[in-house]
């Protein structure tokens, strides 16, 4: 959407970076479209919503704005603000598991309530009320759902659970986890800011293969290929596919294949 926009339209800017990706950013960067923290800026003409969203005051504020104003929040994303909000408006507590610097969590906090508790898998549940309603950060692994549910039943008489996990995560995870076991050594692809992306290298840092998350292709030594027979490689949901040929074709080319 935002390469469409590129071509049609002048100062074109997204609101923060749209995607945890450095190589796009910079190829958007090519083609005119620059990331923005400020939406009062006098420069914009159009102005595209990351992926990730934005907090309810500033969607607010956008719908106020005279110039063009383009969304490309995840689906994913919009489906757990609505489902934070509903929560808030039932009474519940509303707990967001995830990473509280990340902006997609920053844009839930907004639709929760002032009593919202954000909470990753080494938090401590001692300051929850008595009725909670729990929304997820949309990259976070199953397995970190399951614990707070597990962990939160001895502390809160009422949950509301809204699995708001996107299902391309989860599902990118699980092929991981089966790569990853046949392999003598894993090459994660994408962004080293992205949340679903270093959660696919550390799984494999886990289980104990050798595991090397890169950007790009230019990023690959000959030495960790020596005495391997075969490799995986995985991506982000962020990396676009001419990054992970590029990566393959390097690979296949160290293999001499």
């Amino acid at each position: 959407m935002a390469f469409d926009v590129a071509k049609k339209s002048e100062n074109v800017y997204t609101l923060g970076p749209i995607i945890h990706n450095p190589q796009v950013i910079a190829k958007l960067k090519a083609e005119g479209v620059r990331p923005i923290e400020s939406i009062d800026s006098p420069k914009i003409k159009t102005l595209i919503v990351r992926t990730h969203g934005v907090p309810k005051e500033i969607s607010e504020k956008l719908s106020r704005k005279k110039y063009e104003v383009i969304d490309t929040t995840c689906p994913f994303v919009k489906k757990a603000q609505k489902y934070a909000g509903l929560l808030k408006d039932e009474g519940y507590q509303v707990v967001i598991i995830g990473d509280r610097t990340h902006p997609e969590v920053k844009g839930l906090m907004s639709y929760a309530g002032p009593d919202v508790v954000v909470i990753n898998s080494e938090d401590s549940l001692l300051n929850l009320k008595s009725r909670v309603g729990v929304v997820v950060q949309t990259t976070q692994p199953v397995s970190v759902l399951k614990k707070f549910v597990g962990d939160a039943v001895d502390h809160v008489k009422e949950l509301k659970v809204f699995n708001t996990i996107c299902n391309s995560t989860a599902l990118r995870l699980k092929e991981t986890k089966e790569i990853a076991r046949g392999v003598d050594a894993v090459i994660v692809v994408g962004g080293k800011n992205s949340a679903n992306t270093t959660q696919l290298a550390n799984f494999c840092i886990s289980i104990s293969v050798p595991t090397y998350h890169i950007e790009t292709a230019s990023e690959i030594r000959n030495e960790w290929f020596v005495n391997v027979r075969k490799v995986g490689i995985t991506a982000g949901a962020s990396t676009p596919d001419w990054i992970i040929e590029e990566v393959t074709d390097r690979i296949r080319h160290i293999g001499g294949r």
